[in-house]
């Protein structure tokens, strides 16, 4: 049982013997619960948080838990918020793009499934592939550091914007670098440095549902431009350049979110050469440099590192190869924009928390570092292979136009005239979460597509049984569309 399964069992196990105590009376100690219910004592210490969080429980270091009073009820008074409403949207007419604030195709790959669920919609590693030994030694040995808890420059710790810098190749150098909390951050810096409010910003389609909502949320209107199995197409490119007027075009050239499409080496110098013609930036999103699979071979060099003329805004991160709250990126751009992108991330962050860089740092550094690296790969191949070997053995009709050699997910397509939300939401009912293709797509997509993860499930058994769990909501939701085709 995964872990979060088993601290939601152990809290409603224990609300629910609550009335056995007096108010102020004590819980059993954690190392009855522990033996108790035959869980771990982090199980155990997480079920009393989050009792304590509902006010169920008050939690005293070295004495226990405890059944705290009850609420008092009637005596908070019942306001009225409909009056946002007009605060929020009155001033939209003043807007030439109006905000839209949508979080839901982010969400989908944050939230956690239900207990017993098969999480095909996650965006990262599982526990079991993550380096947590690794993790905690390097923040342990980060917090004996001098200094660590003093204030950090504000474009990064030196060392650690060498390593990004050196990572990237090329002539960046580590002056040319902004250490930033993660990629998400990255983009929203780099979208508001580069592209004012109404402004149209070209965008991959598909493409990453959370710079969609980035964009979007800073009042800009997202063109799409068509990627095949290479990569974004060129000639497109160019003509959404000039029909839009935009400045600004972000990508993925490297196992891009969710095609695992590679830009191939032709286009590479086209999207730079296009770019720098219609005189506009290219934001490159390098998410996934690190979760190449073990047959990938050689990896083509970021975009930064063969343009000599700032054209490139580049963005990595290393959450994806890490944990979800190892949250520690890059910027990396040439020229004046370097200065606007420092700016903004000052005004909205301060900096990144020293000890993290520093635990980056000590993370990177380390021998555990390069041998995490080559598991993960290892393991990512052997994860995609039983997922693709699933999926064409139980569902065939399911497309999957290209096969990546990197990142952690297929995109498949559906048969035409799929209802694509109906099988998502049948797939859920079987107990294996997946996520839909439409947030993807910044305009109407062309066909009903999923998203599935493997690098989020525990392993090739899991695999197995979330795709004959999926082929019974295949088979279940085609037969509910014979029926209705019947009755209509």
């Amino acid at each position: 049982m995964q872990e979060r399964s088993s601290v939601a069992e152990l809290a409603e196990q224990l609300r629910e013997e609550l009335d056995r105590y007096s108010v102020g009376g004590k819980l059993p100690s954690s190392r009855a619960l522990v033996e108790r219910f035959r869980v771990s004592p982090v199980t155990v210490s997480r079920a009393l948080a989050q009792l304590a969080a509902e006010g169920l429980v008050v939690t005293r270091p070295g004495a226990g838990a405890f059944r705290a009073s009850p609420r008092e009820s009637g005596t908070a008074p019942v306001g009225d918020t409909s009056w946002q409403e007009v605060a929020l949207s009155a001033d939209g007419s003043a807007e030439p793009s109006p905000r839209t604030i949508d979080a839901s195709g982010v969400l989908v790959s944050l939230a956690s499934p239900p207990p017993g669920v098969i999480e095909f919609n996650g965006g990262y590693l599982h526990p079991s592939l993550q380096p947590e030994q690794a993790m905690g030694a390097a923040l342990s040995r980060a917090g004996r550091r001098p200094g660590v808890w003093a204030r950090p420059p504000v474009e990064g710790v030196p060392e650690l914007r060498e390593w990004f810098a050196r990572s990237i190749g090329g002539a960046i150098t580590a002056a040319e670098v902004i250490v930033a909390a993660g990629g998400q951050s990255a983009l929203t810096t780099a979208l508001r440095a580069l592209a004012p409010p109404g402004a149209a910003v070209l965008v991959e389609s598909p493409t990453y549902p959370g710079m969609l909502a980035i964009a979007r949320a800073a009042g800009l209107r997202p063109v799409p431009v068509p990627v095949d199995a290479d990569g974004v197409r060129p000639a497109l490119l160019a003509d959404a350049f000039k029909a839009s007027g935009a400045r600004v075009f972000v990508c993925q050239p490297l196992f891009q979110n969710p095609t695992g499409a590679v830009l191939t080496a032709d286009r590479r110098g086209e999207v730079l050469r296009i770019a720098r013609e219609a005189g506009a930036f290219v934001v490159e999103d390098d998410f996934v440099r690190r979760l190449a699979h073990e047959d990938a071979g050689p990896l083509p060099r970021p975009l930064a590192a063969d343009d000599p003329d700032g054209v490139v805004v580049h963005v990595s991160s290393l959450t994806k190869a890490t944990s979800p709250s190892f949250r520690v990126g890059a910027l990396a751009a040439r020229g004046p924009v370097l200065e606007r992108l420092r700016a903004i991330q000052v005004v909205d962050t301060f900096f990144v928390p020293r000890p993290l860089q520093e635990a980056a740092l000590e993370l990177v550094g380390s021998p555990a570092w390069p041998r995490h690296l080559r598991s993960v790969s290892r393991e990512l191949k052997r994860r995609r292979d039983a997922l693709t070997s699933g999926l064409r053995s139980r569902l065939p009709q399911l497309a999957l136009p290209h096969l990546p050699s990197g990142g952690y997910h297929l995109w498949l397509r559906l048969p035409d005239g799929t209802d694509e939300a109906a099988l998502v939401a049948a797939a859920l009912r079987t107990g294996v979460a997946v996520t839909p293709g439409r947030p993807y797509f910044s305009a109407e997509p062309p066909a009903g597509h999923l998203r599935l993860s493997f690098a989020g499930v525990a392993g090739a058994g899991e695999i197995s049984e979330g795709v004959r769990r999926l082929e019974e909501a295949v088979k279940g939701s085609t037969a509910g569309a014979r029926t209705a085709n019947v009755l209509t």
